[in-house]
Parts: C-alpha cells; structure tokens; sequence
C-alpha cells in the first residue's frame, strides 16, 4: 500500500515536479504566503498550493532543491510534514559502507536526513511525507551494493488515519475548552438568561469573587487548549505575515488583557468601562476550535475516494517461489513472479493470466459491475476481485507501476491543481489579513474619536468582533475542497480528471468533437449483411469466402471470419490486389473477393446485387463483393457498429447547449450515416490523421472552446490542441497521457459523466465563493458597529466566532454534497 501512497517526484525533461504536504495552513491568507515563499526560490517554475489537501506542488529546476523548498517553507512558518521510515541494511562491514549507504539514501529526492547504524545494521530516513516511495529507498540501496528491506510491517503514511487523529485530537480540546469556558459563561452572561442571577451571584460570592473565577477558568482556556492560536498566530504577526490564528490571538488577548485589567487596576478605566469581558475571550477559543474540529473532520472526508482506492490493494499475497508458496507483503513481490489468486481475493498486482479461468470484478477500474471473464493469456489489474476461479498470475507491473497506483497518482494531482477561478482567490486572501488587522484598528479608533463617553468597551467588542469574524477560512477552502471531493467521485465512477483545471475548461466548453473509430463506434468491424444470388448455399459460400480471408490482415476480412460458422475449407494460390480485394481457389474454384471497382475491372456485372447497396451503404455498411469463376455471387456488408450509449450521449450534450461534432477519416457515405443516425451537428470526414488538429481549429474558431474525444495513436495530436481532451481507457497509452482526462471504461456515458461533474463542480464552487465573500462583505461592516447608530445593534464577538466557524463549515458541507454526483443516466 505505501507504493500507491507516494505522490512523489515526477521528472519533466529538466524540470521535476514535486508535492509536498505542508503544516499550519489554516486559511486563504496562509495559502496565499505558502505560494509567495515558494516562488521566491531560485529554480522553482510554478506553485499550486492547495489548503483542503494541505498540499503544495512545485516545479523544480536547478538550482532548486527539495531540502530548499523545505528550508523555504521553514522559514515562512509553514514547514513541511516529513516521516520517518526505518530500514534493515545487509552487506555493511565499515564506516565507509556507512557514507556509502548515507550518500546513496540522501540521492533520493525528496529525503531531509539520513542516519545509518553500522552496528545495528539499520538506516533511519527522514523523508517528505507522500514524497518518498519506501520502495524507491529500498532500490537506491540495492544498488549501491547493499539490499535493504523496510523495518515493521507498514511504514507508510495514512493521511486517513492522520486526519482522524487531527480531528480527534481537537475534540479533545474542544471538549476541554468548552468545559472550561461554561462556568465562565453563565457567571457573566446568566444573568441575560435567567432573571436574578446577576443578584444571586452578587448575594453569594460577590461579583469581584465571580471576575477572580472567571480570570482564572478564562487563563486555563487560553494557556491550555487555545495555546496553539498564539504560538502560531504571534510569531507569523512579527514576522509581517499575520494569518487566521493571528487574528485570532489578537482577538483573544485584547479581550483578555482589558478584562484583567479592569480586574486588577480598575482605576484606569472611565465609570461605565469598567467591564469583563473573559467570556468572550473563552468562548471565542472555543468555538473556533469546534468549527476546526467539524473542519478537520470534513477534511478528511473529502479524500475518502483516495483511501478507498489505495485501500483496494491487498497488505500480502500468495506468491510461488522455488516451488514453495509463501505469504508474502505485495511491496516485496517483483516482476516475474508467479501470484496464485483464490476464488474471492483481491488480485495483489497488474499481470499476465498462466493458468485459471474466472470471472474478475473490474468495477473500480470501468465503473462498470459486470464480472469480466478471464482465462489463460489474459491480462489482469492489481486492485480487482477475482470470482469463483482460481489464478495464477505472472506480476508484469508491480508497485508504483501499476494500474491501480496510475489512478491514484492522476487522482491526487487532478486533487492539487489550482483552478483559474482560484487566482483571484488567492490574490485577494493574500492581502486580507492585513486588510482587517487596519480595519479593526481603525475600527477601534473610530469609535474612540466620535463615540459618546464610555466607549471604550465598545470599540473593543467592535474591533475584536472585525477581528474574528474577518477570518478568510472559508474563503481559501471554496475551490480545493470541491475540486478533491469532485474529482474522486469521479474516478469511483471511472471517469479520471489527469489535470483538475480540465474541470473548468470543461464547463467553458462550446463545442464536442469524437473520433469515429473505437470512440463512436465498437472499433470490431462485423458482418452486417452477406446477400448471395438464387441458388447458393449462403452457409457454405460464407465458409469459403471466409477461408480467403482468413489469410488477409484487413479487419474487414476478420470480421466475415468471424461470421463463419463450422470449419473452414482450405484456400490455395492467395494473393491480394492492393486497395481492390484478394482472390484464391477454394475446392477448384476461383473466389475473388472486393470493391464494386475491382468487380468492374474483371468485367463481372453486379447489377442483380447491386440495387441494395445504397441502402446499406446509408446504415454506415463497408459494401464489397464476392463473386464464384468470374459470376457475381454475393454481396458482403461489414460495419463498425455503434456504441449502445452513442445516440443518447449525443442527445445529452446537445441538451445542454453543446454543438456535438465528429472528426473521421472514413468516407463521406460512411460517416454521414453515423452522423445522422446518432444525431449529430457536424461531421467532418475523409480528415487525415494530421488535419484532425486543423479541424479541431476550425470548429474552436467557429464555435469556441472545444473538447475531443478520441482513443487512438492518431488522436494524441487532436487531444492535446483542444482545449480539453479526452481519451477513452481501452485506448492507447500515447492518447491517454495525451488527455486531460480518461475514462477508464470504453462506455461513452462516461463523457456525459465528466460534462455532469463539471458543471456541478463550478455552481459548487461559485455557491461557496459566494457565501464566503458575501459572509465577509455583509457582516464586517455590522461587526464594526455600523447598525448601532441606528439600531442600537452591536454583534458580539461571540456570536462572530459562531459565524466564523459556520461560514467554513458551511463551504466543506456545501463541496461533500458533489459526493452524490451519480453519473450519467443515459
């Protein structure tokens, strides 16, 4: 499982591309400070930081380094989360061993420090965490000489596990915090509640008492389970790049420290000033803290498609060695080895069948939940289930090469991309902070400048309430939340976005343009119709039609193969006549087989066959002819059929405002008639391979943006010009990294499926960009104080810190609703 874990370091030409998960980002503003760090390196090109995932991706050239993007994020406070993998070491016999070890480990990119113990034979690697495949240490030691295996049984990271361990441990603050924080609230605000209380109280221990307890409960709060907001907030305020915990702390303490001092000097306050205002301090904490907590814990939330796809692959398999089968873990199985699979187990590796026959459930792969049959020299996906055979397994891809850990991969970098909607985003949180520490100051001025007497207890609550209630949270969670929720709903439903802006581009998109071949249609070419003349046995004709054929390559002569049942005759003296047909002898008779042209050539007349071939041509048909020692004999009819799904997908699209094209390079009869049986608006026909790029241009021109999708080699070119492609996955490997995104299975619903999933994804996002901009526009003004002249309304820091929380809470609940995106119906 670690292998599927890794993000990793991908290798670009001269540049490589690294993620990196990053701590203490807890709004836009931090994310917005994370991306001004990084970019200042020297060698890093481009910076996608990403606050639900907590992840930054970074491009690196020379002279940038992992150590230095780690040295970077230090210093800006926000250092990076880095692991500790522990290793057994063979074949070490002296310290130079030793440096040997150390120099190869610390090679790796993405390994902070090595430490290597000559005499316990051990290697303790500090390793970014999800940088570093444990395997890709393992390798790197071997091949300085000295194998290594990992040390326990799992050494990877679960960020699931870490999430919840987050989450858990901030309830446990909360719980703590909120226990805490109640005696104080009710001595100060019961009296609001529950008439005489404020006299009870007073008749009992004495109010001064009451200020005492709560001084004490309220240090208690803050010392213990808010500390964090001021050993993190404070510092990133000295350093000139205050964030959510700054304003926070800054909060916080100013209600503290007046509280204390009306405590302890009340002297130096006006009459009427001489207040407390403890319970807002303590509640403050506490709330923040339950929102972080919801927060966290949604969090967590929006990669459970990660966890459940990393979580397909079995922890160990049956693996035959030497003729001895052992259970062993799948990070230690190699390529080559032989893997027995029992009815009911996951398949631990991608493989090659060598014996067994079953049926393999393929689902998280295609989406699909029919069972696939398998049987000897098929091929098989690490992460499926096998049926009620059983299977031996040859491991052709294992580890980070698999299919399953591909998935994974394309899956969390789709998850880090940054939209272009989140540019301006990130723009304006940058600046923010600082924007509402003025405010509040002015805020507190204003009211000291033009307030009656006694106003300083209002310009408090005014400036702490800006302070609070100001927190761009909500604002830097909008985008990457629903981005991570939408994009592994996606791949559950087998539809992979490889680049996450391709949501974007999608929703933008004008105009759809298909290959024929294998996208539209099956790509099998199979005899739709096989018309002999009267009297000839049409079964055993076929049989020998076939028999000529079955010595062409042309998928057209597979395809009436395919049709013929029985066994085949024998065909003597083949030969093919290039572009025109073949010929040979069956059972002493000349079999010529072809085009109406080469019919023609031979001087063989067709007419008694020929009145249905428009016909037939006009269903999209492939018409040629076969004719018995120079006599026509039949007409064959050979089609691509279809796709079951095409029409409706079609119908969908243009549902939807989209022009639907297809670009082929099929004749125009052919292509015309696909065209109008599934309903196309454009088609585009006799296209060479290297004009699809033009036509692609055409259309983009005519229309706007456009999106293509296609399967082929051929199709890369087209795939990678449009301003989305799309590639069906039982197509090409060239035309899949050619796309942006994939659909695994070769099922067209699949393009409705990512059109459904963008569209939602954008109204997610601008439904959450607007809540948390409209939060902050509409209540920063109230809490300032501006309704009070009129209205006598004042907003409580409290009841700021309540909204705060809810504002973010509201944006994850709002992005985990693209959870219940079902796919497309058609």
């Amino acid at each position: 499982m670690c292998r599927v874990q890794a993000i990793g370091v991908r290798h670009m030409g001269d540049a490589s591309v690294l993620t990196i998960h990053v701590d203490k980002m807890t709004c836009g503003g931090c994310v917005g400070r994370v991306d001004r760090a990084l970019k200042a390196l020297p060698g890093v090109t481009d910076v996608a930081v990403n606050l639900a995932s907590e992840t930054a991706k970074v491009s690196l050239t020379a002279p940038a380094t992992a150590n230095s993007v780690v040295d970077g994020l230090t210093r800006a406070g926000y250092p990076a989360r880095v692991t500790t993998v522990q290793m057994d070491v063979s074949n070490m016999s002296c310290a130079s061993c030793v440096g040997r070890v150390e120099k190869a480990l610390s090679a790796v990119e993405g390994v902070v420090d090595v430490a290597v113990n000559l005499a316990s034979e051990t290697a303790t690697v500090h390793v970014l965490e999800g940088v570093v495949a444990p395997d890709a240490l393992t390798a790197a030691a071997a091949a300085a000489g000295y194998p290594a295996r990992l040390s326990g049984a799992n050494t990877s990271v679960d960020h699931s596990a870490r999430k919840a361990e987050e989450a858990d441990a901030l309830r446990r603050k909360t719980l703590l915090a909120a226990a805490l924080a109640l005696p104080v609230f009710l001595l100060e605000m019961g009296g609001h509640v529950i008439p005489g209380v404020h006299h009870f109280i007073g008749a009992t221990i004495g109010h001064q008492a009451s200020w005492i307890l709560q001084a004490v409960l309220t240090t208690a709060v803050l010392a213990g389970p808010g500390r964090g907001f001021y050993t993190s907030g404070l510092p990133a305020l000295f350093r000139g790049a205050p964030d959510m915990n700054s304003l926070v702390a800054v909060g916080t303490l100013a209600a503290y420290a007046y509280s204390m001092l009306a405590l302890t000097v009340p002297g130096i306050f006006p009459g009427g000033a001489n207040v407390v205002y403890f319970e807002a301090a303590a509640v403050i904490v506490v709330l923040i803290l339950l929102g972080r907590s919801l927060e966290a814990r949604a969090k967590g939330r929006t990669g459970a498609a990660i966890q459940a796809l990393i979580g397909l692959q079995p922890k160990t398999a049956r693996v035959e060695r030497n003729g001895q089968v052992q259970e062993i873990a799948v990070a230690e199985i190699v390529v080559g080895d032989l893997v027995l699979v029992r009815p009911g187990d996951r398949i631990a590796v991608d493989g090659t069948i060598m014996s067994g026959q079953s049926h393999v459930d393929e689902s998280m792969i295609s989406g699909e939940p029919i069972p696939v049959e398998k049987a000897e020299g098929d091929t098989v996906t690490g992460g499926t289930v096998n049926g009620l055979g059983s299977l031996s397994v040859r491991a052709t891809r294992v580890g980070a090469d698999t299919v399953l850990a591909g998935i994974v991969r394309m899956v969390q970098e789709a998850q880090g991309a940054k939209l272009p909607i989140q540019g301006l985003v990130d723009r304006i949180t940058l600046w923010f902070v600082p924007a509402v520490l003025v405010l509040a100051a002015v805020t507190v001025i204003c009211w000291l400048v033009f307030g009656a007497a006694a106003t300083l207890p209002f310009a408090l609550v005014a400036g702490v309430s800006v302070l609070i209630i100001a927190c761009p949270c909500a604002m830097g969670l909008a985008t990457p939340t629903s981005i991570m929720v939408a994009t592994g709903r996606a791949a559950e439903l087998g539809v992979l976005f490889r680049k996450g802006d391709a949501l974007q581009r999608l929703a933008d998109t004008k105009v759809v343009a298909f290959d024929k071949t294998g996208t539209l249609t099956e790509g099998r070419p199979v005899l739709a119709e096989f018309t002999v003349v009267e009297g000839l046995d049409r079964d055993v004709f076929l049989r020998a039609v076939a028999a000529v054929e079955a010595q062409s390559e042309h998928p057209v002569g597979r395809a009436v193969v395919a049709a013929a049942a029985g066994p085949l005759p024998d065909a003597a003296s083949v030969r093919a006549q290039d572009g025109l047909g073949i010929s040979g002898l069956v059972d002493g008779q000349t079999i010529l087989i072809g085009s109406e042209k080469l019919m023609a050539s031979e001087g063989i007349e067709i007419a008694s066959l020929g009145e249905g071939a428009g016909a037939a041509m006009s269903k999209g048909q492939t018409v040629f002819y076969a004719a018995i020692d120079g006599k026509i004999a039949a007409r064959i009819g050979v089609a691509d059929p279809v796709k079951p799904n095409a029409a409706k997908v079609v119908a969908a699209l243009r549902a939807h405002g989209l022009h639907v094209a297809m670009i082929t390079g099929d004749k125009e009869e052919t292509a015309r008639a696909i065209g109008d049986q599934i309903g196309l608006d454009t088609v585009a026909a006799g296209v060479l391979p290297k004009g699809k790029v033009a036509e692609i241009e055409a259309l983009k021109k005519e229309f706007g943006p456009i999106t293509f999708v296609g399967d082929g080699i051929n199709d890369a070119p087209a795939l990678a010009s449009a301003d989305v492609g799309i590639a069906i996955g039982t197509g090409t490997d060239i035309a899949i990294e050619a796309a942006d995104v994939v659909l695994m299975s070769g099922d067209l619903k699949g393009v409705a499926t990512a059109f459904e999933t963008s569209r939602r994804t954008m109204r997610n996002i601008r439904e959450n960009l607007f809540w948390a901009f409209g939060y902050n526009v509409a209540l920063i003004p109230v809490a300032a104080g501006v309704l009070y002249p009129s209205f006598g309304l004042m907003l409580s820091p409290v009841l700021a810190a309540g909204a705060m929380a809810l504002s973010s809470v509201f944006v994850l609940s709002n992005a985990l609703r693209l959870r219940g995106i079902k796919g497309s119906v058609v």
